[in-house]
């Protein structure tokens, strides 16, 4: 049966229209097509390019700027300078012995350097830049940039460099920085991941240890694009770390260099501390060394010549070194008497050079002995055996506590490395360390710095700040973190009887003004900086009878490592103290003759902010002095400038 015309007719048309539709889906589809591969032929065509080349991404710590280290007065102590090394990843090098093969011929680099590399490589994720070369100059700089292209994985690279421009002077304090070791990941818990760069620097010793998450500040990173052969491409992003804090301590960077140029070859110790405040204005350990040498990797006879000087010049002995503090002690003992009601000002003891004990003879320095003394003029002319007599009347546990009163027998916390307790001896003490009891001579002995009394260059400055004072003087090393203050301690009072302190402040008022103090040649002949202080030697040898009898020997006629260590501290200016000051010298006699000297010249030094004027001196030594003053200006003019350091 035929279909009607009108059939067909609404057929066609609905084939027409979905004609028209699939047409036009598939123009649409075609247009979505050729955008497409317009987009990602012509306008991505650099990124395919890119990805054609098998590139990827890394992401690299920058390493942040370490903060600089600065006096009281802004002049910088540590900083940092920028140098030129050369850095190898393992994923761009490929094969890395060959690539180091052919770096050895544009710079120098040893079998060792090669072995340490490959090392560093196996020890590391393949994308951390390892350092092949470190402070290459300029030109081999420019060799490998311009040979990069055969150094694949190999970059030159700037970054910085701790530097120490004023070199010896600040070693013992400030310290030094090194790589990272695994010792050093060991001992810290959670280490920061920049800690894991091959060859990062963090502090050792000194401030740089003790202060090092202030100064160490926080790694940036950056992602940059490398191709196959390791080439860097293009940087695709950065975010720069935050540089570590600027510490400025309370060291006066005059000063410092006066002191270590005052001590020279000798083994000594000085430390200068603001008795109002507690900021060490100096403190100087001699001989000393060049830190500079260990940042930039020490070799082994340097190392070898530093530790075997018997002088010890890597020791700090102004907080390491712990000495018997000889007559100095004296002070403790006669305010712990005073204290305790066993004497007064008053109270007298006849010195016929010796005191017998059981028939057992404690000598007085004096053979002759002094005669009958009360407590001033025992002071002033160190009398023993005024302090063997009173010292059996206190008993060691009470000098003890009086010894902790003053500031001995106590670790300071203070920002440096290996601070010493040092020593005082007590009944107790004894008994726990040689399972012995306490004996009479123990107490003679510790009642004028001897026996096992031991006590560092810091806790005697502290001793003396407070006996100044009559205040827990308490020492202070970091004046403020990137310039904002730190509050010194409260300095708190000692609790003793104004008396009391006045009879021992005059007595070493007398040690060096009197003209029977033991001290006098050391005098400050100014009335308005007139200094008061106590001199100690302490013995390092037995002194036997027979020498007694036949005579003892001096210092000078014995070898170095058998003289006495001379002691002396001081305070200045005695009517109005400003400035405490202790020096230990190593082996150098007697502490009148060897560190009161030096003792002076640190008080002037510091109370007139220049090199000490003759005039201030006794009419009889001003010619000597001068002299003395113009070879130090020689050796190291006081004050002068280091070569401009960009920091």
């Amino acid at each position: 049966m035929r279909r009607p015309v009108r059939d067909h007719e609404d057929s066609a048309r609905r084939i027409n229209r979905r004609a028209l539709f699939m047409g036009g889906c598939m123009a649409a589809t075609m247009a979505v097509l050729a955008g497409r591969m317009r987009y990602l032929g012509i306008d991505q065509s650099d990124t395919f390019s890119l990805l054609a080349e098998q590139n990827r991404v890394n992401i690299q710590l920058l390493p942040p700027a370490r903060g600089l280290i600065v006096d009281r007065n802004g002049k910088l102590i540590a900083g940092n300078e920028q140098t030129y090394r050369v850095v190898i990843t393992r994923e761009g090098a490929g094969d890395v012995n060959l690539v180091l093969n052919r770096l050895s011929h544009l710079i120098p680099l040893t079998e060792g350097d090669m072995a340490r590399v490959l090392k560093d490589i196996d020890r590391n994720a393949s994308f951390v830049p390892i350092p092949v070369a470190d402070r290459v100059t300029w030109e081999e700089f420019s060799r490998v940039s311009l040979n990069a292209p055969a150094l694949p994985g190999v970059t030159p690279d700037v970054g910085l460099s701790r530097l120490y421009p004023r070199d010896t002077d600040f070693a013992h304090v400030v310290g030094y920085v090194g790589p990272v070791s695994e010792k050093d990941l060991a001992e810290i818990e959670n280490p920061d991941p920049v800690l894991n760069i091959p060859k990062f620097q963090i502090g050792k010793i000194g401030v740089e240890k003790w202060e090092e998450d202030v100064l160490r500040g926080s790694a940036g990173n950056r992602k940059i694009e490398v191709n196959h052969v390791g080439r860097i491409m293009r940087e695709l992003d950065r975010t720069e770390g935050k540089s570590g804090a600027d510490l400025t301590l309370t060291l006066d960077a005059d000063v410092q260099n006066f002191l270590q140029v005052r001590l020279g070859d000798q083994s000594a110790a000085c430390i200068v501390m603001d008795v109002q405040n507690g900021d060490i204005i100096g403190a100087v350990s001699a001989p000393s060394f060049n830190p500079n040498l260990f940042v930039r990797g020490i070799s082994n006879a340097n190392y070898s010549a530093l530790m075997e000087d018997d002088h010890r010049p890597l020791a700090n002995k102004v907080v390491q070194g712990t000495y018997p503090p000889g007559s100095t002690f004296k002070v403790v003992t006669a305010l712990s008497a005073l204290a305790n009601g066993q004497i007064d000002v008053d109270t007298t003891v006849y010195c016929p050079g010796y005191l017998d004990f059981r028939g057992r003879k404690f000598h007085c320095w004096k053979s002759g002995g002094h005669g009958k003394v009360d407590l001033a003029r025992a002071l002033a002319e160190s009398c023993d055996v005024f302090f063997y007599d009173v010292a059996q009347r206190v008993g060691i546990d009470k000098i003890a506590d009086m010894g902790k009163t003053m500031g001995l027998g106590q670790r300071h916390d203070l920002p440096m490395s290996a601070i010493s307790e040092g020593n005082l001896p007590t009944k107790e003490w004894k008994q726990q360390r040689y399972k012995q009891d306490w004996r009479i001579g123990d107490t003679i002995n510790a009642s004028i710095g001897q026996g096992y009394v031991l006590a560092s260059p810091l806790q005697l400055a502290v001793m003396t700040a407070r006996v100044a004072t009559g205040r827990q003087v308490v020492p202070r090393l970091i004046k403020a973190v990137d310039g904002i203050e730190v509050p010194a301690a409260e300095a708190l009072p000692l609790g003793l009887e104004t008396s009391h302190l006045d009879s021992v402040r005059s007595g070493m008022t007398q040690v060096v003004n009197g003209q029977h103090g033991t001290s006098y040649a050391a005098r400050i002949d100014n009335d308005a900086m007139r200094m008061a202080g106590k001199s100690g030697t302490s013995q390092v040898r037995n002194i036997s009878a027979a020498e007694r009898e036949t005579g003892v020997v001096t210092n000078n006629d014995l070898p170095w490592k058998s003289r006495d260590h001379a002691l002396f501290v001081a305070y200045a200016p005695a009517d109005a103290p400003r400035y405490a000051v202790a020096v230990v010298v190593e082996h150098g006699g007697g502490g009148s003759s060897a560190a009161a000297p030096i003792t002076r010249d640190a008080l002037l030094r510091v109370m007139t902010g220049a090199l000490p004027d003759p005039m201030d001196y006794p009419e009889s030594q001003r010619a000597r002095i001068d002299t003395m003053l113009k070879e130090l200006r020689l050796r190291r003019p006081d004050g002068s400038q280091p070569p401009e350091i960009k920091a």
